[in-house]
């Protein structure tokens, strides 16, 4: 299993384009992927899970992903962060 911390770093936080976003990013993935937001796992391939975190702009959330695609679906949410959701902002 990897879990690793990533901040949200875009304007808006983890709005409903952001989520769907992840969403589409974990369901490419058999691996098993938990976001954790104040104690609450939550399915990543949930987007209304997604959205009832409420993570805002600052916020971090850990992803746990664990399965047989679990390095390569990680890569891909760490860079889907960084690019701070293809919002530019």
């Amino acid at each position: 299993m990897i879990e690793r911390q990533l901040d949200v770093i875009n304007k808006l936080g983890l709005h409903a384009r952001a989520a769907a976003k992840v969403v589409s990013v974990a369901s490419r993935y058999d691996s098993r992927i938990h976001v954790i937001h104040n104690g609450n796992p939550i399915d990543a391939k949930s987007i209304m899970g997604l959205l009832m975190l409420g993570a805002a702009k600052g916020s971090q959330v850990t992803f746990q992903v664990e399965g047989d695609d679990e390095t390569a679906a990680m890569e891909e949410l760490e860079d889907l962060f960084a690019r701070m959701f293809d919002e530019g902002e």
